[in-house]
């Protein structure tokens, strides 16, 4: 889990499925604000777009069923 000041989303997603790059092309693909990056090894999460997250769920619908989790920092 990564930790920004001024963030209130978190999102991971869990291995295998982080190393899947098959999978981190369609994270890439479905998410409007680009917080998925596909690489060689497979999903890495742009911290830096992290406070861009508008809960659409796309990548949590495109991921298996727990794999990508959307976390709320705040109450």
């Amino acid at each position: 889990m990564s930790t920004l000041h001024g963030v209130f989303i978190d999102v991971v997603v869990d291995e295998p499925a982080r190393s899947d790059v098959e999978l981190a092309k369609k994270l890439e693909e479905v998410c409007p604000v680009s917080i998925f990056k596909a690489t060689d090894a497979g999903t890495t999460i742009v911290e830096e777009n992290l406070d861009e997250c508008v809960l659409c769920n796309l990548c949590v619908d495109a991921a298996p069923e727990g794999t990508v989790h959307i976390i709320k920092k705040y109450e």
